[in-house]
């Protein structure tokens, strides 16, 4: 009995050992479902080497890390009062950049408005400073701010009279809160625009790189990694979603009031002092107009610098559609031999000029043509 139980347990393993040993490839498990399902077994290729960019992509890459040091996050914080919870915290998020190593930031004037229980101004180290306002102007959506840190990187500005649609364009800023978010696009066109205020936006620079909350106040960027311009707004269908169409401001416009927020704490924009109109060569001829085109005084404001040069505004009231035109003023052609067909001619004349300075206004009254010396003062409102 024994030895038929030991004859046994010698046959299964010599079994076991000749089966293993001649046939163990074909009754591999992977081997075996791969033989079922028909499919070739799992092969892996990997990059033996570091990827190679492309000239696009290195330069991308190299206006990334050379601007992100220079751009910041802006968090300004307040305290609202509504009437059935009282005292309301509220935070609002933004994007700015570094001017120099003195500390001074500039963003967008809405980025930081009414923030008065203090703004926060976050480098790309991560590290947090408090920040002081050191002047705001409302009507062109620019603030200055000033920040205490040690080895600031500044940017480059560009020139933005120069850009050209078709440029490409990249935009880093703080988007929904992600910090450091680098998006690219073109120059769509270079359009005048009204910001949100009402005033206008001379030469604002159109683009379809992806703008969206938190963008506001940061730079937008030549394929240099100069500053052309401060992302400001969007265009879209839904509320606070990029549509691809964005507006900046151009940094021109930007270096026109610096000085003064530098130096007075605002901006001293000048100002003509008048209400005014645009008029067409349709409207000209109807209204029996001695130009074809100019800005037809609606209004000089009292004390203003057109009411001290003896400029006239309407008399007579007439209707355009359903709005109101006041007829008889002065109809503005030129200002400083420069001709002006809309308000926002005016606008772009008066950034390249302070409150006090004198210029030449050409304008018709009736058949005739004067030119007459005005002492610019200082904008009050939106008005021209």
């Amino acid at each position: 009995m024994r030895l038929r139980q030991f004859v046994l347990i010698v046959c299964l393993v010599g079994g076991f050992w000749f089966i293993t040993s001649h046939f163990s490839s074909d009754l591999n498990p992977l081997k075996l479902i791969s033989a079922r399902s028909g499919d070739s077994p799992l092969e892996l290729s990997e990059a033996h080497a570091a990827p190679e960019f492309d000239a696009e992509e290195q330069n991308n890459i190299s206006v990334y890390r050379r601007v992100l040091p220079s751009v910041v996050n802006i968090t300004s914080r307040a305290v609202t009062f509504n009437f059935f919870y009282g005292n309301v915290p509220q935070e609002g998020q933004g994007s700015g950049f570094v001017l120099d190593k003195a500390g001074h930031v500039l963003t967008n004037f809405h980025v930081i408005e009414g923030a008065n229980r203090g703004i926060e101004v976050k480098l790309s180290n991560k590290r947090s400073y408090k920040a002081t306002v050191v002047g705001m102007d409302k009507i062109h959506d620019l603030a200055l701010l000033k920040v205490d840190a040690p080895e600031l990187q500044p940017v480059t500005l560009a020139d933005s009279s120069q850009l050209a649609v078709g440029e490409k364009v990249y935009a880093i800023g703080n988007p929904f809160g992600l910090s450091g978010t680098m998006t690219q696009g073109i120059i769509s066109s270079i359009r005048s625009i009204r910001g949100s205020e009402g005033a206008p936006i001379e030469d604002a620079i159109q683009t379809d790189a992806a703008i969206n909350p938190g963008n506001s106040g940061g730079p937008l960027l030549n394929s240099r990694g100069e500053v052309i311009g401060i992302n400001t707004m969007i265009l879209s269908p839904s509320a606070d979603q990029n549509a691809g169409i964005g507006f900046a401001i151009p940094i021109n416009t930007a270096k026109a009031v610096l000085s003064d927020l530098t130096r007075y704490g605002e901006v001293r924009r000048p100002s003509l002092g008048i209400q005014s109109y645009a008029i067409g060569p349709d409207l000209a001829s109807e209204m029996g107009l001695a130009a074809d085109s100019g800005v037809l005084i609606q209004k000089v404001i009292p004390g203003g610098a057109a009411d001290r040069a003896g400029l006239r505004g309407g008399n007579e009231q007439a209707w355009v559609g359903n709005q109101p035109v006041m007829l008889g003023g002065d109809l503005i052609v030129a200002i400083d031999g420069q001709q002006v067909t809309d308000p926002q001619d005016i606008s772009v004349i008066m950034d390249k000029h302070q409150a006090g300075d004198t210029v030449s206004v050409t304008v018709m009254r009736g058949r005739r043509q004067l030119t007459v010396k005005v002492v610019l003062g200082a904008a009050r409102a939106v008005n021209t």
